[in-house]
């Protein structure tokens, strides 16, 4: 049964009232049965990390997806639109920590009791010192725990603001599906060679004690200051002065190194220099990252102050003398390069210190022996930080492991590069983010972490006669066997009591990068190899919809494990939304403190509102949102309040029985600019624009409703003169026809209050009706209705609407009410504009109430005489 037309319709309460009939009647369940692959639309949506809040940025990007999903549906598309959850990884654990007040210590024993200290924690940094050692597997319990209960509160949020998820093909990244999935991937990456490990320099971050991959830095500018620092030759020629910002590192110094072309340095190759302080002998060396302009244009090489260090040291093959520990502190164990009885001195002195502790030893040390030449320079600069760290990263040397990128690998570097022309970037100047980092990748994908909650490499090394492992020999379970955990599972072929023994293994305790399962999204989504019929029919995807922001991460490692994996590009499109900003322009983030939570503004304001707003902005530009005066969210409101109300009001013309066909020519030129409207959206739509599509329907619609509806209303009451039983039935008809495309165009944008109007007239739901064409739309109006309408509009509307604008504001000039009566009333208009206005004369007299309407030449269109009738006192 159809809906009861309410007698003041609201958009309040509309998302509880639908969401539950949508979720009932699986409106938006992917129907595998009858799809075949041609009409799949298939979509990788992006798994929000299960960390703590949406904020509003989620709303607009998730928005725009499913402007898209919607469409496609109702282009009779079967649409697969999952849902996933991206669980594991550090922001979790962060979270966990400080919501619960624990720290991970895997060293203790499980309690199999355990209660945390306190639950609804404000998730904001806290000392580990202050938190309580657990142990590994207590504390994957905790963001097991947390994790769903964070998922409930974002799925809560999505179906309010109206998604379209198909919720029964939902995924979470650490589940046992998804575990044995980035697994068996990894293990063939480790098969075919793609996947090693190395003893290498790796970017750490001393907080969280773990390692970080390129993709995760970020510059943050930072004080600093240049420190001139006087090497001496040991041909016994001039002192070597070189400008650092790291003097703590004067231990760690493996070279000094300039531009080949700098004339300055030209007798110094080749030759070698001894350090101040520590006097370790050194070569000077050549090499074009070496900045002339820079400081001395003589550079200092440790192991390691930066990444150019790393270069330095790779290219050059010189020694690793690192002295930076995990903690982040120099090393207690004495160097054995350094061999003077000052040099150890000073260097115990440092040792157990803080970088910049020890740096103001090193500094007096340097001022006090006459080495520290000139005045100290306070500057600032980029210094690398981990995206989520509060502390600048150090570089030490660890046994990790990677997986091949094209860094080193031309040929899977150009594969990369061809697999980006592939796809289709939305907005098209987004693709140079993505063929800018696969050009500028300066080393393999370190995938190896040094935490907890993720998913465990599946390897485990067997250990020799002296119990030490052997690394290049790793034992691998098989595909059957996934997902396997290494930490608390023996290896294949051994028990449990040789764990740690000689003879025996050791499993590996690291987990994968969080990417390195995200990366893998259209195959956990598609259940690749659990279920290969479903897997055939979504892969490879029509669309990635995704932030711009993580390009480099997410995009980029999804296409690299693709053409790993199977050689294709893993969707044919990418679309990128902007970011949301502050009034300040600055983007919205949660360590910035300015996110807005979306929830109240929904329920304040209403989905339809909210979504009007997101779909507003064009992928790819930034949008501006201000919680205190939310204008563009209140206009949409406003849109969706108008819906209903004109619904409403044309669903109160009953349709007169016997004529069925559009006749009259105002009512032809409505519905035939309504097709243009709806091609113009087809195309938008098509192209990845839904703020065009959104931009013309909603012209026309207040178009419709200000001027078309007020035109006709008198003709489809049958209360106009010369109205007749076919003039009436004329203008019901195109009325009902353009409200239900109307209502068709609109549903993707407002998809509660076009489902409630819908509702009133239809058994089903406006989001599996089908998208509106114009040769529907003539079908709608009746026989004959094909023929008129295959003109074109001929501009009547807009031509009638300026003249109704006319009398209308001649009436309020004359500061009459606009329901006053006039005598007589005079348009003048050009020639071919008058003509059109000719054939709308009785309706533009009944809406204007003229009792004498007459036309005249004129240069433009404008309302030249009018008398109003006498009113009564």
């Amino acid at each position: 049964m159809t809906k009861p037309i309410p007698d003041k319709p609201t958009v309040d309460g509309l998302e509880d009232a639908w969401g539950p009939v949508w979720e009932q009647d699986g409106t938006y369940r992917f129907d595998r049965d009858s799809a075949t692959k041609d009409a799949v639309y298939s979509i990788d949506t992006p798994p929000p990390t299960a960390s703590g809040s949406l904020h509003i940025g989620h709303v607009f990007s998730y928005t725009h997806t499913d402007l898209k999903a919607r469409y496609e549906r109702m282009r009779g598309k079967h649409v697969f639109y999952p849902m996933g959850w991206d669980d594991n990884g550090l922001p979790t654990e962060r979270r966990v920590q400080n919501y619960y007040g624990v720290r991970c210590d895997p060293q203790l024993p499980y309690d199999p009791a355990f209660v945390p200290p306190f639950e609804g924690g404000d998730n904001k940094s806290s000392k580990a010192a202050d938190q309580l050692p657990i142990s590994r597997r207590n504390f994957i319990e905790l963001c097991e725990r947390l994790t769903v209960q964070d998922e409930q509160q974002f799925e809560h949020l999505f179906r309010t603001l109206g998604l379209s998820v198909d919720w029964t093909q939902s995924y979470r990244t650490i589940d046992d599906t998804s575990r044995a999935s980035a697994q068996r991937a990894f293990l063939r990456n480790l098969e075919r060679g793609e996947a090693y490990q190395a003893d290498a320099p790796t970017l750490w971050d001393v907080t969280f004690r773990t390692a970080v991959a390129q993709a995760e830095l970020e510059d943050k500018e930072m004080p600093g200051a240049y420190h001139g620092i006087a090497f001496h030759r040991t041909d016994g020629g001039d002192d070597v002065v070189i400008q650092t910002t790291r003097p703590e590192l004067l231990a760690a110094c493996v070279a000094l190194v300039a531009h080949p072309d700098d004339e300055r340095f030209q007798d110094l190759f080749g030759t070698t220099v001894r350090s101040p302080l520590f006097d370790v002998e050194v070569p000077v060396l050549a090499h074009h990252l070496a900045q002339q302009d820079k400081g001395a244009g003589i550079a200092m090489v440790c192991t390691f102050g930066d990444t150019t260090d790393v270069v330095w040291w790779r290219e050059l093959q010189l020694p690793n003398r690192a002295i930076i520990g995990f903690d982040g502190r120099v090393r207690s164990d004495e160097p054995t390069w350094i061999e003077s009885a000052r040099g150890k001195e000073l260097y115990a002195a440092m040792a157990g210190k803080t970088v910049f502790s020890a740096k103001k030893v090193v500094v007096d040390a340097l001022t006090e022996s006459g080495e520290l030449i000139g005045d100290v320079k306070t500057i600032n600069h980029p210094v690398k930080f981990f995206e989520k760290g509060d502390k600048p990263l150090e570089i030490v040397s660890t046994r990790q492991w990677y997986i091949v990128n094209g860094a080193r690998d031309e040929q899977l570097k150009s594969a990369l590069r061809a697999r980006g022309e592939e796809i289709a970037f939305h907005p098209d100047f987004m693709r140079v983010r993505y063929d800018n980092w696969v050009g500028g990748l300066s080393g393999d994908w370190l995938i190896s972490r040094q935490r907890f909650f993720g998913v465990p490499l599946p390897v485990w090394y067997p250990l020799d006669a002296d119990g030490n492992p052997v690394y290049d020999q790793p034992i691998v379970p098989t595909e059957a066997q996934l997902p396997v955990d290494p930490a608390s599972e023996p290896a294949p072929g051994y028990e449990e009591s040789q764990r740690g023994v000689a003879g025996g293994f050791q499993g590996e305790l690291d987990v994968m990068d969080t990417w390195a399962t995200s990366s893998l999204t259209p195959q956990l989504a598609g259940k690749w190899e659990s279920d290969p019929a479903l897997y055939d029919l979504v892969f490879p995807y029509d669309v990635r919809p995704q932030a711009q922001d993580i390009i480099r991460t997410w995009l980029f490692t999804t296409v690299l494990r693709s053409q790993l994996e199977a050689d294709v590009a893993p969707w044919k499109h990418a679309s990128i939304s902007g970011f949301i900003v502050d009034p300040d322009r600055k983007k919205m983030s949660k360590s910035k403190g300015n996110v807005v939570t979306p929830l109240s503004i929904l329920e304040q304001h209403g989905a339809d509102a909210v979504r009007y707003w997101a779909a507003s902005s064009k992928l790819g530009t930034d949008a501006a949102f201000d919680p205190q005066n939310p204008k563009q969210i209140k206009v949409g409101r406003r849109l969706a309040i108008k819906v209903l109300n004109a619904a409403k009001f044309v669903y109160g013309f009953p349709l007169p029985e016997g004529a069925h066909a559009v006749t009259e020519a105002l009512d032809v030129d409505v519905l035939a600019e309504l097709g243009t409207v709806i091609e113009q959206a087809t195309t938008a739509f098509d192209t990845f624009d839904h703020a065009r599509a959104l931009e013309v329907t909603e012209r026309f619609f207040w178009t419709f409703c200000d001027d078309y509806l007020e035109l006709v209303k008198e003709r489809a009451y049958g209360t106009a003169a010369d109205a007749t039983h076919e003039t009436q039935a004329s203008a019901v008809l195109a009325l009902r026809a353009a409200i239900d495309a109307l209502l068709r165009l609109l549903a993707p944008f407002l998809p509660f209050a076009t489902e409630e109007v819908w509702a009133w007239t239809h058994e089903t739901s406006v989001h599996r009706a089908q998208w509106p064409t114009a040769s529907g739309l003539a079908a709608a109006a009746g026989p004959g209705a094909a023929d008129r309408l295959s003109a074109g509009p001929t501009g009547l509307l807009a031509a009638v609407g300026q003249a109704l604008i006319g009398i209308r504001g001649a009436k309020t000039a004359a500061k009459a009410s606009q329901k006053t009566p006039v005598t007589r009333a005079v348009v003048a208009a050009p020639a071919e504009t008058r003509a059109l206005l000719e054939r709308a004369a009785v309706d533009l007299a009944a809406v204007g109430r003229i009792a004498d309407l007459s036309f005249t030449d004129g240069s433009e269109l404008a309302v030249t005489e009018i008398e109003l009738a006498d009113q009564p006192a």
